[in-house]
C-alpha cells in the first residue's frame, strides 16, 4: 500500500512508520521544511497548503499531527495551540480529498482517550457518550474534521489510550523517577489510565488498514489498570520500590488544570471493537507490558 502519514516525526509516528516500512508498505511523510528525500512531500496545514496531487494514487492517509498534550502549562494561547495543532492538519487533509476524482479510500486520524472526560469506574465502549473538559471537545472536534473527507472514504478515528514505551511518551518523565526509586503513583491512584504498550499501537493501526472498521475505535490494551496497579507493576518489573505519592493538591499547584485532565482523570477504556475484530495484542496484561518497558530489549 502507499500510505501518507503526517506527524511521522513523533514517537508514534516514527514507530508506526518503520513497522509499516518493515511492512513492505510505500510510506510517504508529510513535513513543514523542505524535503530531504522523495519519500517526503511538504505542506503547511497552518494555512491550509498541501497539493491534493500528492494524496492521489495513495490508498490510506495517516494523521497523527497534533502538538504535545503535556509539553507546556495550559495557558489560554497553549490551548488555543493545541486545538489548531489538530483540527488545520485534519481539515486541509480532508480538503485535499476532497478535490480529488478518486481520494485514498481510507483515512486513519488520530483522537485519543480524552475523549471521555473523567468518567470514574464507569466501563467505556466506543458507544460511550464524550465527556467534559478541554480534552474532550478537543477530541470531539478532531474527530468531527476526519469526517469532513469526502463520501466513500473509510474513516476511522482511533481513540489512543496512554502509550507506555521504554523512552518518552507518557513514561517519559514517570521512569526515571522508578529506575531510580523515587517515583510513585500520581493522586490517589484509584483513577484508571487507559494503556497501551508502543509495539501494539503501530501493529493496531497496521490492522485498522486493512480490518474494514470505520469510526471511532478504542485503541488500548484490554487489561484496564488504576495507576496504583499500573505504577506497582513497572516498579516490580524494575525491581524498585514505587513509595513515593505525589498528592492530587500537589499536581494541581504545579500544573493547574492539565493536572485534573491529563493525569487524575479516570477512563476505564474497553477496546470492543479491536477484540471483536481479532486483533491480537503483543502484551495484553500490564504484567507483560511493564516487564517489556523494563527489559529494554
Amino acid at each position: 500500500m502507499r500510505i501518507v502519514m503526517a506527524g511521522a516525526s513523533g514517537l508514534i509516528g516514527t514507530a508506526l512508520s518503520s513497522r509499516l516500512s518493515s511492512d513492505g508498505h510505500d510510506v510517504v511523510r508529510l513535513v513543514r521544511r523542505a524535503p530531504s528525500s522523495p519519500s517526503e512531500i511538504p505542506w503547511d496545514p497552518a494555512t491550509g497548503t498541501l497539493d491534493p496531487a500528492c494524496l492521489d494514487g495513495a490508498d490510506a492517509v495517516i494523521n497523527l499531527s497534533g502538538a504535545n498534550i503535556g509539553a507546556r502549562p495550559w495557558t489560554p494561547h497553549r490551548i488555543d495551540e493545541l486545538f489548531r495543532s489538530r483540527l488545520d492538519p485534519t481539515r486541509t487533509l480532508a480538503a485535499a480529498m476532497r478535490r480529488l476524482d478518486s481520494p485514498p479510500l481510507t483515512f486513519i486520524s488520530q483522537s485519543g482517550a480524552g475523549y471521555y472526560g473523567d468518567a470514574g469506574r464507569s466501563l467505556l465502549t466506543e458507544s460511550s457518550p464524550a465527556g467534559q473538559g478541554i480534552m474532550a471537545r478537543i477530541c470531539v472536534e478532531w474527530e468531527a474534521a476526519a469526517h469532513e473527507a469526502p463520501s466513500g472514504v473509510r474513516v476511522v478515528t482511533p481513540r489512543t489510550a496512554v502509550v507506555l514505551s521504554r523512552s518518552g511518551g507518557a513514561l517519559g518523565r514517570l521512569l526515571p523517577l522508578l529506575r531510580a526509586g523515587i517515583g510513585g503513583p500520581l493522586g490517589s491512584g484509584r483513577q484508571y489510565w487507559p494503556w497501551i504498550t508502543l509495539p501494539d499501537l503501530s501493529s493496531a493501526f497496521g490492522f485498522l488498514l486493512t480490518s474494514g472498521t470505520s469510526g471511532p475505535v478504542n485503541v488500548a490494551a484490554p487489561e484496564t489498570s488504576d495507576v496504583n496497579t499500573l505504577v506497582a507493576a513497572l516498579a516490580g518489573a524494575l525491581h524498585r520500590p514505587a513509595l513515593l505519592r505525589v498528592p492530587a493538591p500537589a499536581l494541581r499547584l504545579v500544573m493547574g488544570k492539565l493536572a485534573d485532565e491529563l493525569l487524575l482523570a479516570s477512563q476505564r477504556i474497553e477496546p470492543t471493537l479491536l477484540q471483536d475484530s481479532g486483533f491480537t495484542w503483543q502484551h495484553p496484561s500490564i504484567a507483560s507490558a511493564a516487564d517489556w518497558v523494563a527489559s529494554g530489549k
